[in-house]
């Protein structure tokens, strides 16, 4: 019998854009930095990242390697990836 996998993206089991923030708030007030760069990955792959790519004007490609945790997005890229995902980054 084989067991049929898929990738796991925690997007596709929060519901609400009050979760989605939570979510996206813990991930950015962990220790780790890059794990803000992947949940926004994440976030980005369950909206579409052919969508994402053509709202930023960037590689899609490039996009997948700098969301993923191994690549160093500048901060423009994240800005665009933000802010095409309608996340609004603050420092309060």
């Amino acid at each position: 019998m084989k067991i049929k996998t898929s990738p796991y993206n925690p997007f596709d089991y929060l519901e609400t854009k009050e979760e989605i923030n939570e979510y996206m708030n813990d991930a950015f007030m962990d220790d780790d930095p890059q794990l803000f760069l992947i949940a926004l990955g994440h976030l980005a792959r369950k909206k579409g990242m052919t969508k994402i790519a053509r709202q930023t004007g960037l590689n899609r490609e490039s996009l997948y390697k700098s969301l993923s945790g191994e690549g160093n997005p500048k901060f423009t890229t994240i800005s665009r990836v933000s802010k095409a995902l309608g996340c609004k980054l603050a420092v309060v």
